[in-house]
């Protein structure tokens, strides 16, 4: 043991004093809830000019106005008051009110107590909060919320009476915003029928990936953002997606030829974005981008069409033969997949099952981009060639996970 660390008894000790100014903070705080009550009964105009309690605490405590706003909220609750016309306002929770000026209570735990007792009829006030604060003494304000909504559920167990029959217009709003740096930024804000939805969407195609190229060291954050770009890809892919001036939706990227074989260089993509000619060329493969094609003097060379290569019927075959990804251990069914040519189209590569492999986004991104290889085997299925780091003797490898196709005997 060195001679710093802290002895049992010293702990006990540093503890209590934690508690007592713990106390001394939690009543300072209920008497100024209190004097800010008194204050607003006398008249905050009249007194101090300002509108409001809240405003005044932000400019004598230099607190934000919300934090001012929710301190005289909940000091209301605490304490009586008085209408206009002087009539008295009894306090919803005055008991609550005497523990928090003992300092016995934390400002969550108050919280939880007032909002249960909003929801509670006049006639049960008394009793239920005198359980609610018995139970507070040994518990935290988590466990007291639980007891709240269990006291709630059996005092109204049908819940509160909608106030129409009508369904509520659900909370839907969503920005999207591209910085100068080419980072987009998404944010918004969902009723929970939608949020719980997504969460399921994203939560499925989050998981981590299995395959032979090692463990999954994405973050949840990284792996949600990828389960997030995935999704715009089945969008994209749905035959049920509405159309633009006639068109499924798609996104034009610009590329000169001499890049767009060696991988070198950058191509526009849409009105003012841009990525790299190495990304155009996964893109070129197969994807809902339209690669446009240019000479030496930005003439177009080829216009893409949607789908460019791979037609409807040629990618059913795809599928019944692939039966999703098809890079070792990966589990991507195949409407997550991408076609990938074994020999680009840009290098001449036909459009036949002979030089087609279904793979997942992220699994065709790490094909063009490190030592793996794919090739049709002389069963006609792919079969993919490891780096030289994982295998010296590169043996073939193939994705066994898909179930095979029954075929009748």
């Amino acid at each position: 043991m060195t001679d710093n660390a802290a002895l049992p008894s010293d702990a006990v000790v540093l503890a209590d004093r934690i508690g007592e100014l713990v106390a001394c903070m939690r009543t300072a705080e209920a008497e100024l809830g209190a004097l800010l009550v008194e204050i607003e009964q006398r008249g905050v105009m009249e007194l101090f000019g300002y509108r409001s309690a809240a405003r005044l605490l932000e400019h004598l405590a230099d607190v934000p106005k919300q934090a001012g706003e929710r301190m005289v909220k909940r000091a209301r609750a605490l304490h009586p008051g008085r209408n206009l016309d002087g009539s008295p306002i009894p306090a919803l929770a005055p008991a609550t009110g005497v523990a928090a000026r003992a300092g016995e209570l934390s400002t969550p735990m108050i919280d939880v107590i007032t909002g249960v007792l909003t929801q509670v009829p006049p006639e049960h006030h008394a009793g239920v909060e005198q359980n609610l604060l018995s139970f507070a003494a040994d518990a935290g304000h988590k466990q007291v919320a639980a007891l709240g909504a269990r006291i709630l559920a059996h005092l109204n167990p049908d819940g509160a009476e909608p106030a129409t029959t009508e369904p509520a217009t659900p909370t839907r709003e969503l920005f999207l915003r591209r910085k100068r740096t080419g980072i987009w930024e998404l944010n918004g804000t969902f009723d929970d029928e939608t949020g719980t939805r997504a969460s399921a969407v994203l939560d499925a195609i989050a998981e981590r990936r299995t395959s032979d190229e090692g463990p999954d060291h994405r973050t949840l954050p990284q792996r949600y953002g990828d389960a997030f770009s995935d999704t715009i890809d089945l969008a994209l892919n749905s035959p049920d997606l509405p159309t633009q001036a006639g068109e499924r939706a798609h996104v034009m990227v610009a590329v000169s030829l001499a890049d767009l074989k060696t991988g070198v260089g950058t191509a526009t993509l849409g009105d003012t974005g841009e990525m790299s000619a190495a990304e155009a060329r996964v893109h070129a493969c197969d994807s809902m981008l339209i690669p446009a094609v240019m000479g030496e003097k930005s003439e177009p060379l080829n216009l893409g069409r949607l789908r460019r290569l791979i037609s409807a019927g040629l990618r059913r075959a795809l599928y019944l033969r692939d039966r999703g990804c098809a890079f070792p251990g990966c589990h991507r069914p195949p409407r997550h997949c991408q076609g990938h040519h074994i020999r680009h189209w840009a290098d001449g590569g036909p459009t036949d099952l002979t030089n087609l492999v279904l793979m997942c986004a992220h699994h065709h991104r790490l094909l063009h981009r490190s030592g793996w290889q794919v090739r049709i085997a002389a069963d006609g299925l792919p079969e993919f060639l490891p780096p030289v780091f994982l295998d010296k003797r590169r043996k073939p490898r193939r994705n066994n996970l898909h179930q095979p196709l029954p075929f009748a005997a």
